[in-house]
């Protein structure tokens, strides 16, 4: 537990007092956001608004992770490992986007096929080597089983160990793509994605400190509840320093934000949640922890299908926080009250885990 304290405090410190440093480097390179034409017309006296904040994210949250684990003496498992690398690697898929953005003054980065790859080259390597790397206790990082609370039953690998693998994979891929993208489209105001990631990341920290408390790899708590996660702690101390990093930015981001993190952070995020998502076997749950990101996703469907089926739309537009932007709402009153539903859904999904472990 120590360990989760030191790892949260330190990303947040770091992020806290570096990222007014990084402000400072990204002025002075002229590195600012460049607005879509489409977007709200309130927006546009944001243009110039330094970006790739997500640097200072990342940065903070390994080296709150890596401060923790010198300090306290622990070995860095498997888990934690590629978590941080699915973070990182997807962070600097987003880099990229962001640099060609501000580089070239238009609002598109790298083009979507390269991007994809991009993607798709992080998430399969994470996905391979989370089937890899077994404990002491014959258990990997990630299980074959779709997940909701705990591992459900339904093994991808029911046909052989060959195509479990491809289909583990594919299902890997499909959850780090949409929780990636569905932070992303949550970043459009000043500190929506970093108020809500903080959220749902500290409500992962809850998830993983509980599930070390009553992992079956423990002969004390070892039961009928108890949990296959492999490395529940370690995961716990990555949770904790992504929320202390996520804290420390929100300090600049929030409204009206000094910098924005950017493709960089969203997708770093997206990417983090997926893969603690997988790692803590808990892939559905996150559906519900996450749900204020879900909902936004979902209202970009909804307006996307709609307008193709009927030529009208349901929103004034998408996604939902613009909707309400475009409807009079002030940006802060948005970002508050999405804080709140996402904080609710957090709550729910809480609450839904433990009550699954009472109810036995």
């Amino acid at each position: 537990m120590r360990a989760v304290l030191i790892s949260g405090g330190l990303a947040l410190v770091l992020s806290l007092l570096g990222t007014p440093l990084f402000i400072r480097f990204l002025v002075k390179k002229q590195y600012g956001q460049f607005i879509r034409q489409d977007g709200p017309t309130a927006h546009f006296t944001k243009r110039g608004t330094p970006t790739m904040g997500g640097v200072v994210i990342i940065l903070a949250t390994l080296l709150g992770w890596a401060g923790a684990s010198l300090v306290t003496g622990n070995v860095p498992s498997a888990s934690a490992v590629l978590v941080l690398f699915l973070m990182t690697g997807l962070g600097i898929v987003g880099f990229l986007d962001d640099f060609i953005k501000i580089s070239r003054q238009r609002s598109l980065g790298l083009r979507a096929r390269w991007k994809i790859v991009g993607q798709g080259l992080v998430g399969i390597t994470f996905a391979v080597a989370a089937l890899q790397f077994p404990n002491e206790n014959f258990r990997t990082p990630a299980s074959t089983q779709i997940s909701f609370i705990r591992d459900t039953g339904l093994d991808l690998a029911f046909a052989g160990a060959t195509l479990g693998l491809i289909l583990f994979v594919l299902w890997a891929n499909f959850l780090i793509t949409a929780w990636s993208n569905a932070v992303n489209l949550t970043d459009g105001l000043d500190g929506l994605a970093t108020g809500v990631s903080l959220i749902v990341f500290g409500a992962y920290v809850i998830v993983c400190v509980w599930q070390s408390n009553q992992a079956c790899q423990s002969i004390l708590t070892v039961g009928p509840r108890c949990y296959e996660t492999r490395d529940p702690l370690d995961l716990a101390v990555v949770a904790a320093a992504i929320t202390g990093a996520c804290f420390g930015f929100l300090w600049w981001n929030a409204s009206p934000a000094k910098i924005f993190m950017g493709d960089t952070g969203s997708l770093a995020l997206g990417g983090a949640l997926a893969g603690l998502s997988i790692l803590s076997r808990t892939e559905i749950l996150a559906a519900i922890i996450g749900g204020l990101f879900v909902l936004i996703v979902l209202s970009d469907v909804i307006q996307i299908g709609f307008f193709k089926m009927t030529g009208k739309r349901v929103f004034k537009m998408a996604p939902l926080h613009h909707h309400f932007e475009l409807s009079g709402w002030g940006e802060v009153t948005i970002v508050i009250r999405f804080w709140i539903i996402a904080g609710l859904f957090v709550a729910a999904g809480v609450g839904v885990y433990y009550a699954e472990w009472v109810v036995g």
